[in-house]
């Protein structure tokens, strides 16, 4: 007899994976089904994790317990925070993997999880009874039964990869598709879509004259992910390469055209706009003469680079053509050629707030089924969705995060309140309360929550209220302690900022734009002596401290608009409301508010097309 399971896992792609750990470490019995066990958590394209409003998201996922943040660390050649020179809610961490490193790491974290099964073989249909997930039935013909189910599919489902005029079935390169699922939701009522993805060559190393591009170094004092590990740096990094495209291979690519699938009307799916092919930008972007790309390692021991910005579906001779017209790139070789690849996702405004569908009782979906990319919103749909699935199997309270909680709470609820008519991708400017979700303070936003669930362990709550601690101790000595001209006077002329003319204190110092806490620390003895104890090893709370009192005001006033959205949230719509009854709403209105069934008055007022006075005669028919 097969063994029963509380959570099934399908697919083990960083959606996979983080709700296979999440479910299976929250107690409940857990399995992952993946078609090839050696390609848990692979990454299909760029080599790397994190990057503008995605290093926000790696680094929450880590804070409530997750695994991205702590792999990426144990397989980064090279790590940058992005947008240094900008506010702190722009700071965006972002490493390059050893790909084949970080594949591995991923398997060991799994295999040492108590209560988490593997099984290799490919899903093809749902066991469904009274409209309720049971499980799952795969190729081998394996009925595997359990309470509840985490679709994780990727690009797996009805996948089709593009190379010129070569259509290949598969969900990745050298992966067969799968067939089944789709069909079997389309008969139950799901809406569903095609969405397109690409990738670039991967070059071969040795046939590159890095003479002629330009170097990307990490950063001096390299930090990390996981909040576990900020006290640690980098042995040794990895540089990456720049490189530019130029008139004669726009040129080359342009007389080209017609052999694209993507212009010939052979790709039917609507691609990423924010990562848009090399053909893409030729034609969108006609007026600029050159592009810049990115080349960038696979790993520590490897001669294998991906191409950053040259995603492609062209024939692989005219891209292997246009590649060689790049300086540094004239005797390039290619390990395999960029392709373009389609594949079905679900419309997300048919998911309630913790992923799992309106239609099927204990059925979830995360990742690329939901319309997304990017391995980023992939792992904390998947991180949420594998608590939820748990909780649900376990009859415990959902766990869901809001706008002004978390990036992951913004992501989520974009998804299932406005839907997706290109691949999701998640920036700075989709957050409304970026001050307050930064990447330095994610632990102290979302480990406690974790933390009372169950997920995030005492090592890692110890270790976050130790950093409140002391960030509550630095704010107090800096409003309670004062510097004197004569300490700070040579510093403040050198950078150009007005000396003091008396005693100030170091709260009203530490509030001007040009001046750090690590600045001061140089100039006040007894502020080094009393940061002494976490000066080498613990950074990251120095520079949480600074940004916490520099930007206080901002912060408070981001805080009191948020309470005034979450007031709206927290007014709840009746499931069975019938919204054809309020004529004085508009008909678009009535028609969005029925697909969709917004939970709360928050979430209907963000749907788009909602007006306001749409949501004044909901409130008013409430009583409110």
């Amino acid at each position: 007899m097969l063994k029963k399971y509380d959570v099934i896992v399908v697919g083990a792609g960083h959606a996979g994976s983080e709700a296979a750990a999440a479910a299976a470490n929250l107690g409940s019995s857990t399995l992952l089904i993946t078609m090839d066990l050696t390609k848990i958590a692979q990454m299909s394209c760029n080599p790397a994790i994190g990057g503008i409003a995605k290093g926000q998201i790696v680094r929450e996922i880590d804070a409530l317990g997750g695994y991205t943040g702590l792999i990426t660390d144990k397989a980064t050649i090279q790590f940058r925070m992005l947008n240094r020179s900008k506010g702190p809610a722009m700071w965006s961490p972002r490493a390059q993997c050893d790909r084949m490193k970080f594949s591995l790491e991923w398997r060991k974290e799994l295999e040492a999880i108590k209560n988490l099964d593997f099984f290799q073989d490919k899903v093809t249909q749902l066991i469904i009874e009274e409209n309720s997930i049971k499980g799952v039935i795969t190729q081998m013909g394996f009925a595997f039964r359990s309470k509840s189910v985490v679709l994780t599919n990727g690009t797996f489902l009805n996948g089709l990869m593009h190379i010129g005029s070569t259509q290949i079935i598969g969900g990745r390169m050298s992966e067969p598709s799968s067939i089944g699922i789709t069909e079997q939701l389309l008969l139950l009522g799901f809406r569903t879509g095609r969405m397109k993805t690409g990738t670039p060559a991967r070059l071969d190393g040795r046939s590159i004259n890095f003479s002629k591009l330009e170097s990307q170094a990490g950063d001096d004092n390299p930090s990390s992910f996981s909040f576990f590990n900020s006290d640690t740096s980098l042995l040794r990094q990895r540089p990456c390469y720049i490189a530019h495209t130029n008139s004669k291979v726009h040129e080359s690519l342009r007389n080209n055209f017609s052999l694209s699938p993507l212009f010939n009307g052979i790709i039917k799916g609507v691609g990423p706009r924010y990562c848009p092919s090399i053909e893409d930008k030729v034609v969108t972007f006609s007026e600029k003469n050159s592009h810049q790309l990115f080349l960038e390692p696979e790993g520590f021991d490897t001669e294998e680079y991906y191409i950053n910005g040259f995603s492609s579906s062209l024939p692989w001779e005219v891209q292997l053509r246009g590649l060689r017209l790049i300086e540094g790139l004239e005797e390039v070789q290619i390990f395999r050629p960029g392709y373009a690849i389609e594949y079905d996702f679900f419309d997300p405004t048919q998911l309630k707030n913790t992923l799992e569908t309106k239609l099927m009782a204990n059925l979830f979906f995360a990742g690329q089924i939901n319309g997304t990319t990017g391995y980023e919103e992939a792992a904390a749909q998947g991180l949420i969705a594998g608590i939820n699935a748990s909780q649900k199997a376990n009859d415990k309270d959902e766990f869901t995060l809001s706008r002004d909680e978390a990036y992951i709470g913004v992501l989520i609820d974009d998804l299932i309140t406005k839907g997706v008519d290109e691949p999701y991708r998640m920036f700075t400017s989709r957050a409304e309360y970026r001050i307050l979700l930064r990447q330095d303070n994610a632990d102290l936003r979302l480990t406690p929550k974790a933390y009372y669930l169950g997920l995030a362990k005492e090592e890692r709550y110890i270790r976050m209220k130790y950093k409140e601690g002391w960030i509550n101790l630095l704010v107090d000595y800096f409003e309670k302690n004062s510097i004197t001209p004569n300490e700070i006077e040579n510093y403040l002329i050198s950078i150009g900022s007005s000396p003091l003319r008396q005693k100030t204190k170091l709260v009203n110092l530490i509030s001007r734009p040009d001046v750090t806490i690590f600045s001061l620390l140089e100039h006040s003895k007894e502020l080094k002596k009393f940061c002494e104890p976490i000066l080498n090893q613990r950074r990251d709370i120095l520079e949480c401290a600074e940004i916490a009192m520099k930007y206080k005001g901002y912060l408070a006033r981001e805080q009191a608009i948020a309470q005034k959205a979450i007031k709206l949230d927290s007014l709840i719509i009746p499931g069975s409301i019938d919204y054809t009854r309020f004529m004085s709403i508009s008909t678009e209105a009535r028609q969005k508010l029925t697909r969709i069934k917004p939970r709360t008055i928050g979430q209907a007022a963000r749907i788009p097309g909602i007006s306001p006075s749409d949501i004044n005669v909901l409130l008013v028919s409430f009583g409110r």
